[in-house]
């Protein structure tokens, strides 16, 4: 069967005690296939806690992809890509430390689309694990993560492209990287080989918090300062997501557009000791 041409969810943290539930969250996620595409190759994903030991164990999980356009079955790609990232939180057990996890967790899914495809299908991957104070995100691609605080952006994630890396290394400046012809081509991707090396890291997480993860249908048509400016805007988060995509479809329309939007309303404060956490009075 063919994918919708718009996937949504809504929703709010589930009810798990006042003394139990240690992140309190709202959120939505659509993906759009945009008005050019025929066909939607995004695909969005989350797995959130139904008691308190998952929370404490593993917490939420907002993972998405975007398969690579020009190959067959990016669809698939991306499909299986999220769907093995949320298996993998199924599984979360105690004290696992989160970056060892989504390390582990993006390999099993890289060899997942590999195996289907045999280095034929490809897909971006970003993944956002939320536990107590703390937002672990990785990814693979181009597909971003950012913090928006106090309305001002943050980049969590930093693009797997070739033009990328010849800024870094001093060879295309920003202004020249944004009119290449090879702007969008990966030097990163889910499938492409057995073995990928995601890039991890995590960040500290306050009450009013945005984290917002998007694929480039999204981020390559409408500049940093914008999405910010929409995302951090007040209302029902689903409204503020929708927002977002006809805002890509309006400024380019070319892409499928993608869009995972956290609001973090309470948190709590947790150290941290040989990777597991205890809290903070």
């Amino acid at each position: 069967m063919p994918r919708p041409r718009v996937n949504a969810a809504f929703s709010q943290s589930p009810d798990l005690g006042s003394r139990s539930a240690t992140l309190d969250i709202d959120f939505a996620e659509i993906s759009d296939c945009g008005p050019v595409r025929a066909q939607n190759e995004d695909y969005v994903g989350h797995s959130k806690p139904s008691n308190p030991e998952q929370s404490r164990n593993g917490g939420w999980m907002f993972t998405l992809a975007d398969g690579v356009g020009g190959q067959d079955r990016g669809e698939i790609a991306s499909q299986l890509a999220v769907q093995s990232m949320l298996n993998s939180h199924s599984k979360t057990t105690s004290g696992e430390n989160a970056a060892t996890f989504l390390t582990r967790s993006v390999q099993a899914a890289n060899t997942r689309v590999y195996e289907e495809g045999h280095g034929t299908i490809a897909t971006t991957l970003v993944a956002c694990m939320l536990r107590f104070d703390r937002a672990t995100i990785a990814h693979v691609g181009d597909s971003r993560c950012y913090l928006i605080r106090n309305g001002r952006p943050k980049l969590l994630t930093r693009d797997h492209t070739v033009i990328n890396e010849q800024v870094r290394l001093g060879l295309f400046t920003d202004q020249e990287a944004k009119k290449a012809a090879t702007r969008n081509v990966l030097s990163r991707s889910l499938g492409t080989n057995l073995f990928v090396s995601p890039d991890v890291s995590e960040h500290n997480v306050k009450p009013g918090d945005l984290l917002l993860l998007c694929s480039d249908g999204l981020h390559g048509a409408v500049p940093d300062e914008k999405i910010a400016r929409i995302a951090a805007t007040p209302g029902d988060p689903k409204d503020v997501a929708q927002q977002l995509i006809t805002i890509a479809n309006q400024s380019d329309g070319g892409d499928n557009v993608s869009v995972q939007l956290i609001r973090v309303k309470s948190v709590e404060a947790v150290g941290m000791y040989r990777g597991r956490p205890y809290r903070l009075y």
